[in-house]
């Protein structure tokens, strides 16, 4: 009888535990990734991605510019409308978007250059004026969230 008690103990650590494994791997997301069409879908010098799609969720890294004229503004929302698309996305999915600056009365100023692309859709927004950008001629850096549907 003891022993009987015994092996059913082992069976069920040994099921729990190989449910807790099984688990612990369904846990680990998967991630989608593209780069400006590079076969490595990353940059390893700066160490990021354009485009990363988690879930549902596309996390878009900044898009630069090094002014902020009606003329930048729109290539930087251009350059995200390809970042958007490389996973069949538009501004209509976009959630979130994250403004960095160093100039925020002009971007204030030319902000029609923006509104274009979200079609009066808009998106929860942060706008931040900051004294240095990564890239250091850099005056403007947009980032986005955008949702996909679900399947």
């Amino acid at each position: 009888m003891q022993n009987n008690c015994i092996i059913k103990y082992i069976t069920i650590l040994s099921l729990t535990l190989l449910n807790t494994a099984l688990m612990a791997q369904k846990n680990e997301i998967v991630k989608e990734k593209w780069h400006w069409d590079k076969k490595s879908k990353q940059d390893t010098t700066a160490g990021y991605v354009q485009v990363i799609k988690v879930d549902n969720i596309l996390y878009i890294s900044g898009a630069v510019s090094a002014e902020v004229t009606p003329e930048e503004i729109t290539n930087v929302y251009r350059a995200l409308e390809r970042s958007l698309k490389s996973f069949g996305a538009t501004f209509q999915n976009v959630v979130k978007e994250n403004l960095y600056t160093t100039d925020i009365e002009s971007m204030k100023k030319y902000n029609n250059s923006r509104k274009v692309f979200y079609k009066n859709d808009f998106p929860a927004a942060t706008w931040i004026q900051v004294s240095r950008l990564y890239m250091s001629d850099s005056k403007l850096e947009i980032e986005l969230v955008a949702h996909l549907p679900k399947n």
